[in-house]
C-alpha cells in the first residue's frame, strides 16, 4: 500500500541555492578584505616580489580554509547547493590552491634572490634550511602537486575511485603542514595578536566543520537510528531493493530524491561506500534504496541477509521538493535513475507528468509502483521506450507529451548521456534555469 504525502511547496520569494550561494560567496569576499587588511598592517616587505609572495600564500591558506568547508558535508549547504555542485566547486578551488601556492612558492624564492648572490634553486634549498617553516611548506606543496596531477580529468579515468580517494586524503596532511608553516614563519601572522586570533579562528572552523560533518554526525546518526537489513527483494534480474528500519527514523532528516552513502556491516563489505538514493519517500518507519547491478558493490547487495546492520552517512543531495518554484512538475527518469523520481512522486504537491526512459518495457524497474502512485496522485505517467537513435526526448517529443513544459519545474534523473541529452532539449524549449532540477551522483562514490 503507497502511502501519499502531501507537501506544500516553500515560499518561492527567495530559492534556497541562491541563498546559500550568496552566503557562500559572502563569506570567501569578507574574510578576503580582512586578510587584506591584516596584511597591510603587518607592512610591507622591500621587494614587489615578496610582497606578491606573502599575499598570494596568504590567499592560498584562505583558499584551503575555504576549501574544507566544502567538502565538510555541512547539512545546511547540502541540502540548498547539493553534494555535486559542491564537489565542483571544491575541484575549482583546488586548482586555485595549486595556483597561489605555486605563486607564493616562486614570488618568495626570486625576491629573495635578488638581493641575494644565490640562484633561486639555492635560495629555495637556503630558505629550507634557515628558516623554521620552510620546508614544511615545501612538502605541503608537493602534496597538493600530487593531488592536482591524480584530480585531472585524464588522470581520474585512469585511477580506480579508492585509489583516487586515497590520494586525496594527504590533502589534510599538507593542510597541517601548511598550518604550521604560517604559525612558523607568517609575518602576518606574528604581526599582531588581532590577526593571531583571526586565523586560529579560520582554521578553527574549517577543520571543526569537517570534523562534525564527515565524523561526528555520521557517527551520531547511526548510534542513534540503528538501522538494519529488514528484506531484500529482486525487482529484475539486475535489479534489488533493500528495506531497512531503525529507531526514531521520524526525526532522521531525510526527504524523497536525497541519497546515502550506504556500508552494509558484513565481513567482506563493511568497508565499502555506495551512493545509492532512497526509492521511496522516507515515512518515519522504513527506508528503501533500489540499486542496480552495475559494480561489485551493487551486485552484492542481492546476498545480504536479513538483519544486517547498515552504517549510512547522509541524507545528501539537493534534489529534492524544497527547491520547487513551481506549483506543478514534469518529472523525467532513466533507467534506474526512476528511482528518486519515484521517491520525488510520492512527496510532490499539485499536478504532476512523468516520463520514463527505457529501452525496453522490461528495464521499467519499479513501474507498478509507480503506476499506483500516478493513479493515486493524479499524475499522468508515460512509459517511452525503445533504442536511443532518433531521439524520443528530443524538444518536439518533449513538447508532444508536455505542452505547458515551460510553467513546470523539471526534475531530471538518469544515465549521464540521456540527462546531457535531455538538458539540451530543455535549453532549445527555453525551460527557465532556475526551474531545472538535477544531481548527477557519479561523483558521490
Amino acid at each position: 500500500m503507497t502511502t501519499v504525502h502531501s507537501v506544500q511547496p516553500p515560499p518561492t520569494a527567495i530559492r534556497p541555492r541562491v541563498v546559500a550561494r550568496t552566503g557562500l560567496y559572502a563569506v570567501l569576499a569578507a574574510n578576503a578584505a580582512v586578510v587584506a587588511y591584516f596584511f597591510a598592517r603587518a607592512g610591507f616587505a622591500s621587494t614587489a616580489l615578496i610582497v606578491l609572495g606573502r599575499l598570494a600564500g596568504l590567499y592560498g591558506a584562505l583558499l584551503m580554509a575555504f576549501q574544507l568547508l566544502l567538502v565538510a558535508r555541512l547539512p545546511w549547504l547540502d541540502r540548498r547547493i547539493g553534494m555535486d555542485r559542491l564537489t565542483s566547486w571544491h575541484r575549482r578551488v583546488g586548482f586555485g590552491i595549486l595556483w597561489t601556492l605555486l605563486a607564493h612558492a616562486v614570488f618568495l624564492t626570486f625576491g629573495y634572490a635578488e638581493s641575494s648572490a644565490l640562484d633561486p634553486v639555492n635560495q629555495l634549498v637556503d630558505l629550507a634550511e634557515t628558516v623554521e617553516g620552510v620546508l614544511r611548506a615545501v612538502v605541503a606543496l608537493g602534496i597538493v602537486f600530487v593531488v592536482g596531477a591524480v584530480s585531472g580529468r585524464l588522470a581520474r579515468r585512469r585511477l580506480a575511485y579508492e585509489t583516487w580517494h586515497f590520494i586525496h586524503l594527504y590533502t589534510y596532511v599538507a593542510v597541517v603542514l601548511a598550518f604550521t608553516h604560517q604559525v612558523a614563519a607568517g609575518t602576518t601572522f606574528t604581526s599582531s595578536s588581532a590577526a593571531r586570533t583571526y586565523w586560529y579562528a579560520v582554521w578553527g572552523v574549517a577543520l571543526a566543520s569537517v570534523f562534525v560533518g564527515r565524523l561526528a554526525l555520521p557517527l551520531w546518526r547511526n548510534w542513534r537510528h540503528q538501522l538494519r537489513v529488514t528484506a531484500v527483494v529482486p525487482e529484475s534480474d539486475n535489479v534489488v531493493s533493500v528495506y531497512m528500519t531503525g529507531r526514531d527514523l521520524d526525526r532522521l532528516p531525510a526527504r524523497a530524491g536525497q541519497f546515502f552513502l550506504w556500508r552494509f556491516l558484513t565481513r567482506g563489505r563493511w568497508w565499502q561506500a555506495n551512493p545509492f538514493s532512497l526509492s521511496a519517500a522516507p515515512d518515519g518507519r522504513t527506508l528503501r534504496l533500489t540499486a542496480k547491478a552495475a559494480g561489485d558493490g551493487s551486485a552484492a547487495l542481492r546476498h545480504v541477509k536479513v538483519g544486517t546492520r547498515v552504517f549510512a552517512e547522509g541524507p545528501y543531495g539537493a534534489f529534492t521538493a524544497m527547491h520547487r518554484i513551481r506549483p506543478e512538475a514534469l518529472l523525467i527518469a532513466g533507467g534506474v535513475g526512476v528511482t528518486p523520481i519515484r521517491a520525488l512522486l510520492e512527496e510532490l504537491h499539485g499536478h504532476a507528468v512523468v516520463i520514463y526512459r527505457v529501452a525496453s518495457d522490461r528495464d521499467a524497474v519499479l513501474y507498478d509502483e509507480l503506476r499506483e502512485l500516478a493513479h493515486a496522485k493524479g499524475a499522468e505517467l508515460h512509459l517511452v521506450t525503445g533504442p536511443a537513435s532518433p531521439d524520443k526526448l528530443a524538444p518536439g517529443e518533449l513538447l508532444k507529451l508536455v505542452p505547458d513544459i515551460t510553467d513546470r519545474d523539471v526534475f531530471l534523473c538518469g544515465p549521464p548521456p540521456m540527462m546531457n541529452a535531455v538538458l539540451g532539449s530543455l535549453r532549445e524549449l527555453d525551460v527557465p534555469k532556475p526551474q531545472i532540477h538535477f544531481e548527477r551522483f557519479s561523483l558521490a562514490g
